[in-house]
């Protein structure tokens, strides 16, 4: 087991404490020295916190040993995507901006995450302000299944760093896809909660009211287990709602019996790569055998309310840099400063029709989803594509046009919860995933239907290559 010490879950790392085979210092040696050794390539961190990781385990170490037990997290290593404040550490943003920015005090999450026994590694990449390109000064991450992939946006350090097993597990957030692209193109799990289960006090804003913070693990469980730490109440973010824990009783439970999924076959076909849609539609065998019942629904055209989300997304991202911008436009990269200039020249009444726009897409899923108990569909339109420094670094490329975000943003202007798993791999071998949207607050039995999937199959127990 030591030998793979890295690619176990955090269930298996909490047993492992608790029968004494292994120890969160042993544990937390075994990642420092493996970021040490990979991570130069990879470069998923932005900052190594060995000092303070090392402290941390000594510490929890000694609870297990006296009877301290704080619950499924107690010496897990965990890092955490570079929006996320951790005191008397760099909090960058993947921006130049902030480069010096040190808080003097850990966002809510950490807190949570310490306050659960986790410990804390490092800080992960990712592109600049959690938007699409990096700045100039920042590393790019590389996926570990083909460095000259895309890693997926924005945070793509959480997914590169959890699929290569430098981290049992990580945190990003979620303002268009931003979960769910790194975990698809990683292959990992992504999970991305309700807005307002989980806290966003003392994490940097791209759009306040298209935030999310969720987990990234490499199976279900663990993701459920994160989710339970970070999730609640908190006075000092308004927008948090007051909710039940998740049910891991029933997450566990693999039997479907009675659950009704949702498919619509346009939806999740048209215009996407055709093996990966092959997947996604696979997939519905599996659950039906587990005993859901697939019921064909009627979505929306989605790519037709998309545009709205890059008026409302860059006017909040404007607003959140206006400290800086325009004032120090030219310490941001291409891209981001593009995306800030588009914001400053959104109009009220832009934003207001825009609003009308999300407000409207919003009323028409929460139709289709009327029925069922949860919406079936890819992850992303296709498997990770080439990227090179003149795509990372380069100006807005509207290539894609907004339909890559036909799976992901409409979840965030409705706020509702997501995850995502993988499904399979492409004749290039590249990840592919597929997604379980759910209803407000519903995050346990979205987890119990990805669980049961992941348990029926393969997928989840691949690694990248070493």
């Amino acid at each position: 087991m030591n030998d793979l010490i890295h690619y176990q879950n955090i269930d298996s790392l909490g047993r492992a404490y608790r029968t004494h085979e292994l120890s969160p210092i042993e544990v937390i040696n075994h990642f420092l020295k493996r970021i040490n050794e990979i991570d130069s390539q990879l470069k998923s961190y932005a900052a190594i916190m060995s000092d303070s990781a090392k402290k941390s385990a000594e510490e929890l170490t000694k609870e297990l040993e006296s009877g301290v037990d704080r619950g499924p997290l107690h010496g897990i290593p965990i890092a955490v995507k570079d929006l996320c404040y951790t005191k008397g550490v760099e909090t960058m943003g993947g921006t130049a901006v902030l480069q010096d920015f040190v808080p003097s005090f850990d966002s809510t999450v950490v807190n949570k995450l310490r306050d659960s026994g986790a410990i804390i590694l490092g800080k992960l990449n990712l592109t600049e302000g959690a938007m699409g390109g990096y700045n100039p000064k920042r590393q790019v991450p590389r996926n570990p299944w083909n460095h000259n992939k895309w890693a997926g946006s924005s945070s793509s350090g959480s997914g590169a760093a959890t699929a290569m097993g430098l981290c049992a597990g990580s945190l990003g957030s979620d303002t268009g896809g931003s979960i769910r692209f790194p975990s698809a193109a990683c292959g990992i799990v992504g999970l991305k909660p309700t807005y307002g289960r989980v806290s966003r006090y003392g994490v940097l804003d791209l759009a306040e009211s298209l935030d999310h913070v969720g987990p990234m693990t490499r199976s279900v469980i663990d993701a459920a287990l994160v989710l339970q730490a970070i999730a609640g109440h908190d006075e000092s973010d308004p927008t948090t709602l007051r909710s039940d824990p998740l049910d891991l009783l029933e997450i566990r439970d693999t039997d479907l019996s009675g659950v009704s999924l949702g498919y619509d076959r346009d939806y999740a076909s048209n215009e996407v790569d055709e093996e990966l849609a092959a997947l996604v539609r696979d997939s519905l065998d599996v659950f039906e055998s587990l005993g859901a019942n697939i019921k064909p629904v009627s979505m929306p055209n989605i790519d037709e309310f998309l545009p709205a989300w890059k008026t409302i997304c860059s006017a909040e991202a404007y607003n959140a840099h206006k400290e800086f911008f325009p004032d120090r436009r030219e310490e941001y990269g291409p891209w981001f400063r593009e995306w800030l200039e588009t914001g400053y020249s959104v109009t009220a009444n832009d934003y207001i029709e825009a609003s009308k726009v999300r407000s409207a897409c919003n009323g028409l899923v929460r139709k289709a989803m009327g029925e069922v108990d949860a919406l079936i569909c890819p992850t992303t339109m296709s498997f990770p594509h080439y990227v090179d420094d003149s795509i990372n670094y380069g100006p807005m490329d509207d290539r894609r046009g907004t339909s890559f975000q036909r799976f992901t943003a409409p979840y965030d202007y409705n706020g509702y919860p997501t995850v995502s798993v993988p499904c399979g791999f492409s004749s290039e071998g590249m990840p592919g995933s597929l997604q379980v949207v759910g209803k407000p607050l519903e995050e346990s039995t979205i987890c119990k239907i990805a669980n049961a999937y992941e348990d029926a199959t393969e997928w989840s127990s691949h690694h990248p290559p070493e």
